[in-house]
C-alpha cells in the first residue's frame, strides 16, 4: 500500500478532535488526497453501530463492546480505510484499535489475549503508520467536557475509569515506540498544534 495511515488517541476531553481536520488540511495543502473518518463509525454500518454503543441506556457487557468495535472496524477496514491507503491516500482516522485495547481493555477489563486475537483476525497485520496520542491527565480531561453539555454512554464514566485508560494508552506507546507518539495536550492550541506539526513534518 502506497498511502499513509494516520490514527489520533486521547481520552475523552483530551483535545484530539480540534486538531482531527487540522491535520487533514496539513496534507491537502501539500498535494495529497485526504480521507478523515472515526471510529467507532466510518461506514452506515458503523455508524449505527457507533449510536448503539455510544447512545445506549444499558448497560453493554465490556466483551461485547469489543466485539461491537471490531465488527465495525472489519467493515471500515474493508469499505473505506484499506481501499484509500491502496489508492495512495492520507486516511486520518479519529481512534482505531489502540482505542479499543486503552476503553474495553485497560478501563473495563476485557483479557489482552483475546483482543489480540481480534486485532489479528480483523487487521490481518495492517497496523497505522503513525498513531497520535493526545495525553492529559484524566482529571483534566474530565474538566474540559465540562457539565453543561450531553456526555455520551463512554464520557459518563468516573475519574478511576479513565485514570485506567490513559494508563492503557501509555502502555501501548511504551510497547510501540516507533508508531505512537505522546502529545502533551495539557498546554494550549498553539502550543500542542506546533508539536503536532513537528512530528508530521517527517511524512
Amino acid at each position: 500500500m502506497m498511502g499513509l495511515f494516520i490514527t489520533i488517541e486521547g481520552i475523552d476531553g483530551a483535545g484530539k478532535t480540534t486538531h482531527l481536520k487540522w491535520l487533514g488540511s496539513y496534507f491537502e495543502v501539500r498535494g495529497r488526497q485526504v480521507v478523515v473518518t472515526r471510529e467507532p463509525g466510518g461506514t452506515p454500518l458503523g455508524e449505527s453501530l457507533r449510536k448503539l454503543l455510544l447512545e445506549s441506556d444499558g448497560a453493554i457487557h465490556p466483551e461485547t463492546e469489543s466485539l461491537l468495535m471490531f465488527a465495525a472496524r472489519r467493515e471500515h477496514l474493508e469499505r473505506v480505510i484499506t481501499p484509500a491507503l491502496r489508492e495512495g491516500k492520507v486516511v486520518v482516522c479519529d481512534r482505531f484499535t489502540d482505542a479499543t485495547f486503552a476503553y474495553q481493555g485497560w478501563g473495563s477489563g476485557v483479557s489482552p489475549a483475546r483482543l489480540d486475537v481480534l486485532e489479528e483476525w480483523v487487521q490481518r497485520g495492517l497496523q497505522p503508520d503513525l498513531t497520535l496520542f493526545f495525553d492529559v491527565p484524566a482529571l483534566v480531561g474530565q474538566q474540559r467536557l465540562g457539565s453543561d453539555r450531553q456526555r455520551d454512554r463512554f464520557e459518563r464514566e468516573r475519574t478511576d475509569f479513565f485514570e485506567r485508560v490513559r494508563a492503557g494508552y501509555l502502555d501501548r506507546a511504551a510497547r510501540f515506540p516507533s508508531r505512537i507518539r505522546i502529545i502533551d495536550a495539557t498546554p494550549g492550541i498553539d502550543i500542542v498544534r506546533q508539536s503536532l506539526e513537528h512530528i508530521v513534518a517527517s511524512y
